[in-house]
């Protein structure tokens, strides 16, 4: 009797989440003077991958294994995003559950727990990719940031804003974290030449906020 292979899909884990095994890369970090007073921060082996379209620094983040549709593997670190797969994602917009093309007929989807923004804000700053239509739902039950059913924020535009990072300098060890942003820093702010980026923000300033059975109903009427 022929024997059939039955092909088990892995359970379901968001693609900018990050793994057990990629870990921060060793620090290498210097500051080469561009002016009086001024620095830029840069790696002693700096890629031209370390930074980001508007020549930001990024946080070294190790890639563990894949499988063979190219998928990380690994035991999800469910509270983390990697840095440099959020930074993928958000950068072309893409789903952060698949890493598809997120861009729905309605506009791009974006999710945030209820109780962290207005709705009733002109202008809305997020750090989490969008998700296609297909992962909605399965992206607000995994993520820990969010709840079963949270706000939705639908867009047609969604501007890239700035970066989460921290900002280095000269201190008694030498090079060194010595600025803390308490938000994120804006593209084209004086501080980002010393920064070392670990998320790129999006800003959200002409959206629908709606709740996910809304969202559900539209995009059903909307294939």
């Amino acid at each position: 009797m022929r024997e059939h292979t039955v092909r088990v899909e892995p359970p379901l884990v968001p693609f900018v989440v990050q793994r057990e095994g990629e870990e921060a890369a060793p620090d290498n970090l210097k500051l080469s003077p561009i002016g009086r007073g001024r620095y830029r921060l840069r790696y002693a082996d700096e890629d031209p991958r370390d930074r980001d379209l508007r020549g930001v620094l990024w946080a070294r983040c190790s890639f563990g294994p894949v499988n063979d549709l190219g998928k990380p593997t690994g035991r999800p670190q469910w509270r983390m995003m990697h840095p440099l797969r959020q930074r993928g994602t958000m950068q072309v917009l893409r789903c952060q559950v698949c890493a598809e093309r997120a861009r729905t007929p309605l506009g791009h989807i974006f999710l945030a727990r209820p109780d962290t923004v207005d709705p009733d804000d002109p202008m809305i700053l997020t750090n989490q990719p969008p998700v296609c239509a297909r992962h909605v739902r399965p992206a607000a039950e995994l993520c820990p940031h969010l709840t079963p059913d949270p706000l939705v924020l639908l867009t047609q535009s969604a501007p890239l804003y700035g970066v989460n990072g921290v900002g280095y300098g000269y201190g008694d060890q030498g090079v060194q974290v010595v600025q803390r942003p308490e938000g994120p820093i804006p593209y084209g702010h004086p501080l980002l030449p010393t920064v070392l980026a670990s998320q790129m923000v999006r800003r959200l300033s002409s959206f629908r906020a709606m709740s996910l059975p809304q969202l559900l109903w539209e995009l059903e009427r909307a294939v």
